[in-house]
């Protein structure tokens, strides 16, 4: 019995193109399958998120108008003429107003959260700056200061709205 080599290989050819085939096609398969899985997973997770990342911002939203120099002092008239304790009035207020949102920052952007605290601190500087003046001896004239920059310059407040209203937009 005469064994040929040639013959058995010719055979092989075919048996081993196909077995090399099918992994490819098997391999394909379980990667789309994968991606598939990943895509559905995210996309209910996207869907539990939504909502809270909209309340983040929504909140974001309110804390700015809260902040915002018009409003503020509207909402907090001093108790006094003492330009210092209303300007530490002032402070606390906004102060309390972020610590009460700083969690907020975990479900909006970095680029969202450092424009509300640099309207934060803005607002601040533009009280604590009105504080200072020689002219401004009582805590009336200290608002009448205020509320004349912010008619001139604008609010802080402003541009954080602008950034947040952006990018929830870009959400949908």
């Amino acid at each position: 019995m005469k064994f040929e080599i040639i013959p058995l290989i010719i055979s092989l050819i075919p048996a081993i193109l196909i077995t090399l085939l099918a992994v490819y096609f098997f391999k394909m398969h379980t990667t789309n399958e994968e991606r598939r899985r990943r895509f559905l997973l995210h996309k209910e997770n996207q869907k539990q998120a939504l909502p809270l990342k909209l309340q983040a911002y929504e909140r974001m939203v309110l804390f700015l108008e809260r902040i915002s120099p018009g409003k503020l002092l509207t909402r907090m008239a001093p108790v006094g003429e003492d330009k210092k304790s209303y300007e530490t009035l002032l402070v606390h207020t906004i102060d309390q107003e972020f610590e009460h949102n700083l969690t907020q920052q975990i479900y909006i952007s970095d680029e969202s959260w450092n424009t509300v605290r640099a309207a934060k601190n803005a607002t601040i500087g533009i009280i604590r700056k009105a504080t200072l003046k020689e002219d401004v001896d009582s805590a009336d004239k200290m608002r009448e200061i205020i509320l004349t920059e912010l008619v001139e310059k604008g609010s802080p407040s402003d541009t954080a709205l602008a950034v947040i209203k952006s990018e929830v937009s870009g959400l949908f």
